[in-house]
Parts: structure tokens; C-alpha cells; sequence
């Protein structure tokens, strides 16, 4: 399994970083974890193909995380020809939000028809989904966004990839990290406490029962980058746009 960065960037475009994207390549399916706003820019930057991709799991329903979804379906309707099926997973309203939002941008894009079935799938707390050998599932945090936000769990050729989507911090976080191969953990600020997004300084007090393999910080707000020094390199690595990890 490959994970490559497509954009680990929070909503302000701090460190002229991308919005979040993970693409994922499995044995069986290829996937994205969210899908910012700049993602079709992403994944043409590295020669990723959105032909490609089987699946899109959403942790919540901002922007920065959902906002290049109408800009994947006018490539697959206009560039790709895709004719296969594209599946959507996230919170509840992601298929109304998803059509108010392509109907903003590109009116008329629905109505006039595409030639692959768009499937959409709600999160149901803590109840794992399972889709082409990948399964995931979801944890509600605390985010608001006008749904419920999850962090996800993956399991994926026999390994675990967690993500905690944006959050401040929950006492489930540990459960969703815990024994992870990967866990990428969203760090907006570095020492000032949020209720809706986390801190390196909290991050770091919690680190023993996050238990995971490999913590990954992603999401770094311009206090957080300016205090990338101060991270010890020995319990995490520093997400950065175009980052490929191996599995």
C-alpha cells in the first residue's frame, strides 16, 4: 500500500501548501481521504490519474476538505469519460451539500447527466464500511461543520491507517490511533489550546496512549510551520505536499 500527500494544508493556505487530500493505492482499490478544493491541481502536479480513484472518504464537511469534489466530477464527465461507478463516503447531507455545491459552480453540470453512477454512503458512528477489501471506520470528534465530523479508521492489506480529520482534542482519539500503522493527526497551532482543532503541545502531552506505529502531523496553521523546529523528530514526521509512504 502507497499513500502519497496530496495536500496537507489547513484552509488559510499557510506555507502555500495544498488543501487536505490523501491518495491511497492498495491491491484493491485506490482511494482519496478527503478532497480540498485544490485536489484536481494536486493530483495533476504529481501524475495521479482521478480515473483512478474508486472512492472519496470525507471526515466533514468543510471546504478544505470537500471543495474539489465538483472539480472531480467535471473531470470525470469531461476529461476522463469515466464510465464506472465513483462512490462517496461521509457525514450525513454529504450528497445534498455535494449537489448545492457543484450547482454553485457548475450549474446544470447534475442535471444534464454524467455517464457513471454517483453512489453516496453515510458514516454511521462507529460502524465500519466496507468497500473493495477496504474498511472503514468512523469516530465522531469535535469539528463543527454542520454535520458530524469523523476521524477514520482504515484498514487496508492488512494495515491500519487513522486519520483524525480536523478536531480539538476527544477522548475517543486514542481508540482510533491505537496500534496504527499510520496515524495522521491534524496540528493547526503548536501551543494555543482549541476547542475545534488540535495543538502540538497537546498532541504531545497525550502521545504515549495515541500507541501508534507512526504519527504523521498534517494541517499546520503558520504558528504551527514556524515552530516546526521545536517538534521531536523521534515520535513524529512533518506532512509536506507530494510526500509518498510506503506500507
Amino acid at each position: 500500500m502507497q499513500l502519497t500527500v496530496v495536500g496537507c494544508g489547513d484552509a488559510f493556505g499557510a506555507g502555500n501548501r495544498l488543501q487536505t487530500c490523501y491518495f491511497v493505492r492498495s491491491e484493491t482499490s485506490t482511494f482519496l481521504i478527503d478532497c480540498g478544493a485544490t485536489t484536481l491541481i494536486g493530483l495533476s502536479r504529481l501524475g495521479l490519474s482521478p480515473n483512478d480513484i474508486d472512492t472519496v472518504y470525507v471526515s466533514h464537511l468543510h471546504g478544505d476538505h470537500i471543495g474539489g469534489l465538483p472539480w472531480l466530477l467535471i473531470h470525470a464527465k469531461y476529461v476522463g469519460l469515466r464510465t464506472r461507478p465513483l462512490v462517496i463516503v461521509g457525514p450525513k447531507t454529504t450528497e445534498e451539500r455535494f449537489i448545492t455545491l457543484t450547482e454553485a459552480v457548475y450549474p446544470g453540470t447534475l442535471a444534464s447527466g454524467v455517464n457513471f453512477d454517483l453512489v453516496f454512503v453515510e458514516h454511521e458512528e462507529q460502524v465500519p464500511v466496507e468497500m473493495n477489501g477496504v474498511s472503514v471506520t468512523p469516530f465522531e470528534v469535535h469539528h463543527p461543520s454542520g454535520a458530524p465530523p469523523y476521524a477514520m479508521r482504515f484498514g487496508i492489506d492488512g494495515k491500519t491507517v487513522s486519520f483524525t480529520g480536523d478536531t480539538g482534542w476527544v477522548d475517543v482519539l486514542p481508540e482510533v490511533s491505537r496500534g496504527a500503522d499510520l496515524f495522521i493527526s491534524e496540528c493547526f497551532q503548536y501551543d494555543l489550546e482549541m476547542a475545534m482543532h488540535l495543538d502540538y503541545k497537546t498532541i504531545d502531552a497525550n502521545y504515549e496512549s495515541l500507541a501508534a506505529k507512526r504519527v504523521l502531523l498534517t494541517h499546520m496553521g503558520q504558528e504551527m510551520l514556524d515552530a516546526r523546529g521545536k517538534v521531536d523528530l523521534a515520535r513524529y514526521e512533518l506532512a509536506e505536499d507530494g510526500m509518498v509512504i510506503d506500507l
